[in-house]
């Protein structure tokens, strides 16, 4: 299943819990066994009054987790156009449904998230009350270049994002870095990589019986206070008042468009993120535009209920599939998009994505 837990004891019979993506040659890419695996033993953790905290992380020095396991996925896509397999129904239920458990977790669950941290990555982050990134954290959305789009639960926490910033890494993948994470509330500490054996004593040392709270706050405070002289210098927060200005359109082809403009921009890291974008799925466009301006007024289960949705309908159309298959399968990286022209996808198509699936929906209890 590739997930290792351990239970470290700590003063007084307590525990401290730690989960260990165990999969570094996928850069830890989440498998519907993973998410299973993880979601039993929180589940067993919270109910478990011996154990104070637990910490979420992944093994191997390049990647926290790299996103979802889309590769099985598109290969049943594939096998059975237009049609949702039933693999697809169980991974996106399960996945979501561990994101919103981690975001209601009874006890501390810190997550050290290291390097890469992307798509499926990015949900667990962000349903943890303590996310710590370091200067080897690259944070990103890359959804569009496959023809998905930023789920496990980016409608949320994208359409939060101050100004157009949501809009703009929705649609370019473009990676944000410590600093940019702390600066956007998509993180909490910034620690070295080399801080977390230090920060394991450190919790196994702690008291848990008297005041954990204040301790476990004291000994986060200490230990970014010895890295705050290697923070990264900020990326997009700098920016933002130009991103906020070309985004500023009425529709998604007036906002692609003048993204599209900036490929030969002076400015290298605008000009990566347009020349990202263009080689993204146009549906894929008008999706996150479409799922930011709905999330603002939904709670998070109902962003989640939203987003299970719209994945299904993904597995039935091609762009997903044909995405994987040239970026993660072949790997040509020379997607044939189904709709190639963003003002040419079609409003129903894009409605579609939005519609509930029929019967219960097997996320309706969440919360």
């Amino acid at each position: 299943m590739n997930v290792i837990f351990e239970e470290r004891p700590s003063l007084h019979g307590y525990l401290i819990g730690i989960a260990s993506l165990d999969a570094p040659g996928s850069l830890n890419a989440l498998s519907l066994p993973m998410i299973d695996a993880l979601q039993d033993r929180l589940q067993a953790w919270a109910d478990d009054p011996r154990v104070a905290c637990v910490l979420l992380r992944g093994n191997g020095s390049k990647a926290f987790c790299a996103g979802g396991d889309v590769v099985q996925l598109a290969k049943r896509c594939l096998e059975n156009p237009g049609e949702t397999p039933e693999l697809a129904q169980r991974f996106f239920a399960h996945e979501y449904r561990l994101d919103h458990y981690l975001h209601t977790f009874p006890k501390p669950l810190i997550c050290w998230a290291h390097g890469h941290v992307l798509g499926g990555g990015m949900g667990l982050l962000q349903g943890a009350g303590i996310r710590i990134v370091t200067a080897s954290s690259r944070l990103a959305m890359p959804e569009i270049s496959i023809g998905l789009f930023p789920d496990v639960g980016g409608s949320h926490f994208l359409s939060r994002l101050p100004g157009k910033l949501g809009l703009f890494f929705g649609l370019t993948a473009s990676p944000m870095n410590a600093t940019d994470a702390l600066d956007l509330d998509l993180a909490d500490r910034f620690l070295l990589d080399t801080q977390q054996d230090a920060l394991i004593d450190g919790l196994i040392q702690l008291n848990w019986r008297d005041q954990a709270d204040l301790q476990l706050h004291s000994l986060l405070k200490a230990l970014e206070h010895q890295a705050s002289g290697e923070l990264p210098p900020a990326q997009w927060l700098p920016r933002r008042k130009r991103i906020d200005a070309l985004l500023d359109q009425a529709s998604l082809p007036l906002s692609w468009n003048a993204l599209a403009a900036l490929q030969n921009d002076d400015d290298a890291l605008l000009a990566k993120a347009a020349k990202t974008m263009l080689g993204g799925c146009p549906l894929t466009g008008h999706l996150v535009w479409e799922q930011i301006r709905r999330a603002r007024h939904l709670s998070l289960a109902q962003v989640f209920q939203m987003e299970y949705g719209m994945s299904l309908t993904c597995c039935r159309h091609p762009e997903f599939a044909e995405g994987v298959r040239a970026r993660l399968i072949d790997k040509d990286h020379a997607p044939r998009w189904h709709w190639p022209d963003v003002a040419a996808v079609p409003a129903h198509i894009v409605d579609a994505h939005f519609a509930q699936p029929a019967g219960e929906h097997p996320l309706a209890r969440l919360g």
